[in-house]
């Protein structure tokens, strides 16, 4: 589908410089820009790219100052914010991309099952008795869906996303390929014999709207209760979500971090990738954790930390310099305990 400079100017709200009936049917980075394809420039570092590009059309913040002369097959289109802007470009993208509707005839869904309207269930897709699959919803190949789910208006549940029976995803969420939604938390009990028996888990998982779970990420159902992942947040690939925990608005986890049970975190926290968590504590609001951090003990709202265990980041910097020189120091001592020896003789 071809698109003309001037339609894309407004759809952005932004200005033509050059030919307003330029089209583009692609998109690409401004360093690798073919004829016919879209790009955009907004960070300093590739402005020289903007000189050579062979793009047809180059979104540019409105400041943009040309030092050299463009090639004559190129247009911009200037918006106040060109890396917003072409966000925006991205998202109409995608939902023109995705907006399929239908079932596919290999689907399983049970008679029990409700569906929304306008929705796309793809190929082997299982949806289980009394699920709710609200409108606009659209579910990848080799998806399942357990019993009694609800799944929210717009929502995207991409190829291999398992959920199991009972659990809630809101409005407007992404569950990214092989999220795992439901399965049971890591629960066991050691009896007489030095076996473990195992704890069943009767709780569910609730995933509020606007929520984005990244590749193979795992959240655990509840002992008793719910596991929460609370509205807006956004959940990197390959992070594991106990049983019971409860994470706050907004809060953003990078990969690889793990979270045992019954942690509660708060709203708008960063965490940063392969960040460790032990199980019931709490995390404030706005904290910061490093990556790598391990966390044995609750943090108070607006913390920032580093190391395992993490304390705070100044101190771990400050703590980081002296380690850093402690061969320098060891090589010292080294030295005066030869002197001090020789100085004895």
């Amino acid at each position: 589908m071809k698109f003309t400079a001037g339609q894309i100017a407004g759809l952005l709200g932004g200005q033509v410089e050059g030919n307003a009936d330029a089209e583009v049917s692609a998109l690409s980075k401004i360093e690798e820009g073919k004829p016919g394809s879209l790009s955009f420039l907004s960070n300093p570092l590739y402005a020289s790219y903007i000189y050579t590009t062979d793009a047809s059309i180059v979104i540019v913040n409105q400041d943009f100052v040309a030092e050299q002369v463009f090639k004559n097959t190129l247009t911009l289109v200037r918006v106040p914010d060109a890396r917003a802007a072409f966000a925006t470009l991205l998202d109409a993208y995608n939902q023109f991309r995705n907006n399929k509707t239908g079932i596919d005839p290999s689907a399983s869904i049970s008679p029990s099952a409700k569906l929304g309207a306008n929705v796309w269930i793809g190929p082997l897709v299982c949806i289980g008795d009394h699920a709710i699959i609200g409108d606009n919803v659209k579910i990848h190949p080799h998806t399942f869906v357990g019993e009694q789910v609800r799944v929210g208006a717009n929502t995207i549940l991409h190829a291999g996303v398992k959920i199991y029976h009972e659990c809630v995803i809101g409005n407007d969420c992404i569950l990214h390929a092989g999220v795992v939604v439901g399965s049971d938390g890591f629960g066991f009990q050691p009896n007489s014999e030095n076996n473990y028996k195992k704890v069943p888990h009767i709780g569910n998982v609730i995933i509020e709207d606007h929520v984005e779970v990244g590749a193979n990420t795992t959240i655990d159902r509840a002992t008793l209760g719910s596991t929460i992942i609370r509205k807006g947040v956004k959940l990197d690939n390959l992070i594991q979500i106990a049983h019971n925990v409860e994470i706050g608005e907004n809060t953003v986890i990078a990969a690889q971090t793990g979270i045992a049970g019954s942690t509660k975190i708060g709203r708008d926290c960063l965490i940063g990738g392969q960040v460790g968590i032990v199980g019931h504590t709490t995390i404030g609001d706005r904290v910061k954790i490093a990556a790598q951090s391990g966390i044995g003990n609750p943090l108070k709202d607006d913390e920032i930390v580093q190391g395992s265990p993490a304390f705070s980041i100044g101190d771990y910097k400050r703590s980081y310099v002296l380690f850093r020189s402690l061969p320098d120091l060891k090589a010292k001592v080294q030295d005066l305990e030869k002197l001090m020896k020789n100085s004895d003789h």
